[in-house]
């Protein structure tokens, strides 16, 4: 699997993304030729070779002629989606968008159709995007990873006016994402880079187990005193947690957020994990334990996916008598899973397909498939997977109808 990890090390903008993956090795020419397809006239692109702390780089361009155009999202929207270019080109760009016209729609307080961009609707940020997008494509990039993001400090100044470093739409936009201060008084991070990243990367995380094929580095438009403005993407091949002999593994990052009580009704606790679950919690858990001056509680623990956090952590504020609680990110290893349709008896039921390290794989019925199995024809639940389980294990079985005389039968099709 070829992977592109993003090293902020001096943030991320729109340009320095472009001038990197062109240093990688997406031939300028081609890009233009591409964003020709495009509503938009009067802009022409360039890259130069700079050197930024002794390091070679190229720093991305767009010269845009005439006066500049602002647009409301919804204009964006529809420009990329009549385009002429590909429908991964044409997903990528719009789901960067997206960030952005939901940021500022929360900031300004409209509808996302009618969020009207300045800086980021200018003709250079759409084809920083867009661009993006096509060099992504070009480069044939299956998942991209990034590192946490540092962040400036300091004002700039803006359309609005001067904005704090970083800017609202800046911050908005990176929520969910892990980032740091930097301590330098420059805009480290611009509103499309934060877009870019956050629509783009699955995870952020250390640089993972890979084979390194290609480094590429894209200048920003200021050479920092102390520190190269520069964005390293390096490209290659993701090296998996296996040998020879076993399969793939896959690696992710999720978040554990837990609380203990000590006072609440025991009643509230099976409610407050179906609305967790509800909220997308990848699982919950009580686990009993003894608090200060040795009083019995209970430590309540969910993990979640990285998005989901805030959702979980207000559910468990407002529907607990906790006054606080505790979060952090950790990595977890998993086999190769899947859900898939199996066609039994009962008709179709969700299986979870698991590959295990040697290859062999495994269908294991989900519960709530089951559930509504056994209330469904009011028959005992563990006979529905006593029947699934027959059915799996030898599927000749699976073409045998049931009768009357079968323990099973219970007006079963």
């Amino acid at each position: 699997m070829t992977i592109a990890y993003f090293d902020c090390f001096s943030g991320i903008s729109g340009d320095m993304t472009i001038g990197a993956l062109l240093d990688i090795g997406v031939p300028l020419e081609w890009l233009q030729e591409q964003l020709l397809g495009l509503p938009l006239d009067g802009f022409s692109l360039s890259a130069k070779s700079v050197s930024f702390h002794g390091v070679q780089a190229r720093h991305f361009q767009v010269r845009v002629q005439g006066e500049t155009v602002h647009r409301h999202y919804g204009d964006i929207k529809s420009m990329i989606e009549k385009c002429s270019l590909s429908s991964r080109v044409r997903q990528t760009s719009l789901s960067i968008f997206d960030q952005v016209a939901e940021a500022e729609s929360r900031i300004h307080g409209v509808e996302k159709a009618n969020v009207h961009f300045h800086e980021v609707g200018a003709i250079d940020s759409i084809l920083d995007i867009v661009g993006t997008a096509l060099c992504l494509e070009y480069l044939g990039i299956d998942t991209i990873l990034s590192s946490k993001i540092p962040l400036g400090k300091g004002f700039v100044a803006c359309r609005h006016g001067t904005l704090p470093i970083p800017t609202p739409a800046t911050v908005e936009i990176l929520k969910d994402v892990p980032v740091y201060g930097s301590g330098i008084s420059e805009e480290m991070v611009t509103p499309t880079g934060a877009a870019i990243i956050k629509a783009l990367a699955k995870d952020f995380v250390d640089m993972p187990p890979m084979t390194i094929e290609k480094i590429g580095y894209g200048a920003g438009s200021r050479n920092l005193p102390k520190q190269p403005n520069l964005l390293r993407v390096v490209t290659g091949q993701v090296h998996a947690l296996s040998d020879e002999n076993t399969q793939e593994l896959l690696e992710d990052t999720v978040v554990v957020v837990e609380t203990c009580v000590d006072d609440m009704n025991p009643e509230i606790f099976g409610y407050l994990m179906d609305r967790l679950f509800e909220d997308g919690a990848l699982d919950v858990y009580w686990i009993p334990v003894f608090m200060k001056k040795n009083r019995p509680g209970t430590l309540i623990q969910v993990v979640c996916n990285m998005e989901t956090r805030s959702t979980v952590i207000n559910r468990v504020l407002s529907e607990t008598t906790s006054t606080g609680v505790r979060f952090h990110p950790i990595r977890r290893t998993k086999l190769i899973r899947e859900i898939v349709t199996v066609s039994t008896a009962f008709g179709d039921v969700l299986m979870k397909k698991i590959t295990d390290l040697e290859g062999n794989t495994r269908l294991v019925p989900e519960y709530e498939s089951c559930k509504k199995i056994a209330l469904a024809h009011k028959i005992p639940i563990k006979k529905v997977y006593e029947r699934i389980d027959r059915e799996v294990v030898s599927p000749k079985l699976s073409t045998i109808p049931l009768t009357k005389t079968d323990p099973d039968y219970r007006d079963v099709p």
